[in-house]
Order: structure tokens, then C-alpha cells, then sequence
């Protein structure tokens, strides 16, 4: 096997190397390895993380494993080889040290409550609840326990429009609620430490590429099935997804510059070749940014309200797939 990538690791407790670590990249007949070899007091240890043909995918699984590494406190033997190219400084760097203490230390019972408060206040302003506060804004408020309006606005994610919107429900929360800490908030710099925090936001970052490792070994699911010559029913069992998730990949594929004609092919043979035409004509006239306005002209409004919607959306989406492929754009309308 051809090595084509090596570095080693250490990791340290109470200044002295506990463990040391070396990860590699290799190619042999067109397949790629890659590993972990760890050496701790109980000896040598090997772990295969990928054997396959894709270097996308191998690199996806690295990205991944490797800031899980760096998270148990691994750090490589030439500094700044995985750091960030912009390390945080000034506001950036005390908003995380903000939220990263913020996840450590929890306050459950007022975390309920604010969640509560949220899902209500969603409701009745017909507001995703998101658009009212996100996690981490009500677990930071948890934590702080913010009971002035001043104290409210040191938290990262209230401005002056949030605090004035919902700061007079959220303190009327948290005022019955005590705190073992002061305001301002500067104490938390020296709070966590730096090791703390770099753990911390490669923790972060372990979860953001995990997401994106199972949405590739997804996308590679999908085009084994395609040549296999599966049909959208067959792979969304196989990848639990829904039907609608499943086309709207194959569109993500086709502008990734994949063919996918065959699946297109298979869906769309039973739809006769004038409704096709008459789709087609409509992107033309249209443009393919919006399905909506094609359906209606197609289908007609009734269509469009009926229960057969779902599934015009899907042919409409899989015409699209062509009316791209052959060099068509949204410019092309009018």
C-alpha cells in the first residue's frame, strides 16, 4: 500500500503524554484505507476507519473523525496543522466562551420553563419557534439568569429589537429564579480555559460533520440504487427517507453534474408524453425557480388544491431534472 498521508498526535494530562497517535491515507489498486494507530501504556492499537474507491467520501469520514480526536484532547505534532486558519479574538471569542459554558453548566428548571414560554408564544404568534428564540439563547438565559434588561443584552443573540419585543416576559421568568454569579458576564473568560473551549468547539464541529458524512454515505446510497436500477419507492426504504427527500437529492446529484436519467426515466413512464410536453412548455414560458406557478398552468388550480398534489410536485420535480439537463435556466422564461 502507497502511504500518501501521515501525521502523528499526542495527547497530554497534567503535562505528561498519555497517548500518541498517528493517522495515515493510503491507495492500493484504485482502493483507499485509512487509519488510526494509537499507542497508550496498554500497548498499540489499529483502527480502520475507511476502506473503499471514493477519496470524497474517505475525506468526509476523516473530517469527522478527526475532530472527535482533537475533542479527547489529541493535538498534532506541528501545531496549527487543523486549527482554524482566523482564530476567534475579541467579541467572537467571549460569545463562545458564553455559550460553551453556557451547555456545561444547566439549569433544567428554568430551561423547561423558557421552553414553554417559547412553544406558547409560537403558537399564538403563528411564528416557528426558532423565529422566537433558539436553544441556545434560552439555555444561555437559563444559566445567566439575567434579571435586568442591561444584563439581558450582554447574552449573544439578544439585540436591542429582541429585548424589546419579549425582555419583559423572559425577566419576568427569570427574576424568580436565584443566581450564585455576577453581572457583568468578564468572569467567564477566565472560566474556561482554553483547552475547555478548544474541546469544546471541535465538539461543535464533530456534530456539523457527522451531518455531513451521513448526508454523503446517503448520496452514495442513492446512486448504488440508481444503478442498480431501483426505483424512488425501493430507495427510500432503503435510506428512510421520504419520497419528496428522495427526488430533491437526485436534483442535488444532477447539478453535481451526475445522470440520474435512468430513475427520471423508470418514474415518469407511465406519465404520458403530451402532459410531459405540455410541463416542458410551461418551464419554457415559466422558467423551473417555482413549481407552483408551472402546476397551476398545467393542472390547473383545482389540481393544485386536490389530493393528487404531492405527486404532480414529484413529476413536475423530475421534468425539471431534464429541462435543466439540456441547458435550459430560469432566464430562459418570457
Amino acid at each position: 500500500m502507497r502511504i500518501i498521508f501521515l501525521n502523528s498526535l499526542e495527547k497530554k494530562e497534567a503535562g505528561a503524554v498519555v497517548s500518541s497517535a498517528q493517522i495515515w491515507m493510503g491507495e492500493e489498486e484504485s482502493q483507499w484505507r485509512m487509519g488510526w494507530n494509537e499507542v497508550t501504556a496498554d500497548g498499540e492499537q489499529e483502527y480502520i476507519w475507511y476502506e473503499g474507491s471514493s477519496w470524497s467520501e474517505m475525506l468526509h469520514v476523516y473530517r469527522h473523525r478527526i475532530v472527535i480526536k482533537l475533542g479527547e484532547g489529541f493535538k498534532p505534532a506541528i501545531d496549527g496543522v487543523w486549527e482554524d486558519k482566523e482564530p476567534l479574538r475579541g467579541k467572537a471569542m467571549i460569545a463562545q466562551k458564553l455559550i460553551c459554558y453556557s451547555e456545561s453548566n444547566t439549569n433544567e428548571p428554568l430551561y423547561v420553563e423558557l421552553c414553554n414560554w417559547r412553544r406558547k408564544k409560537a403558537s399564538t404568534e403563528r411564528k416557528a419557534p426558532y423565529l422566537i428564540a433558539s436553544n441556545r439563547l434560552l439555555r444561555l438565559i437559563s444559566v445567566f439568569v439575567p434579571q435586568q434588561l442591561e444584563e439581558l443584552l450582554e447574552l449573544p443573540g439578544v439585540g436591542q429589537n429582541k429585548a424589546a419585543e419579549f425582555g419583559d416576559e423572559l425577566l419576568a421568568m427569570t427574576k424568580n429564579y436565584s443566581r450564585t454569579h455576577s453581572f457583568p458576564l468578564d468572569w467567564v473568560e477566565q472560566a474556561v480555559d482554553e483547552d475547555t473551549l478548544r474541546s469544546w468547539l471541535y465538539k461543535q464541529k464533530e456534530a456539523k460533520f457527522r451531518v455531513e458524512m451521513e448526508k454523503y454515505g446517503v448520496r452514495r446510497k442513492l446512486l448504488e440504487g440508481i444503478a442498480e436500477g431501483l426505483n424512488v419507492e425501493q430507495i427510500r426504504e432503503q435510506v428512510k427517507m421520504e419520497r419528496r427527500e428522495v427526488i430533491e437529492l437526485v436534483e442535488e446529484l444532477e447539478k453535481d453534474g451526475y445522470n440520474t436519467e435512468q430513475l427520471v426515466k423508470g418514474e415518469l413512464q407511465s406519465m404520458p408524453a403530451e402532459e410531459q410536453a405540455a410541463v416542458l412548455q410551461a418551464y419554457k414560458e415559466l422558467g423551473d425557480g417555482f413549481l407552483k406557478p408551472v402546476l397551476q398552468q398545467v393542472y390547473g388550480q383545482e389540481a393544485a388544491d386536490g389530493g393528487d398534489r404531492e405527486m404532480l410536485y414529484e413529476r413536475l420535480r423530475l421534468i425539471r431534472i431534464r429541462f435543466r439537463r439540456a441547458g435550459h435556466d430560469v432566464r430562459d422564461a418570457g
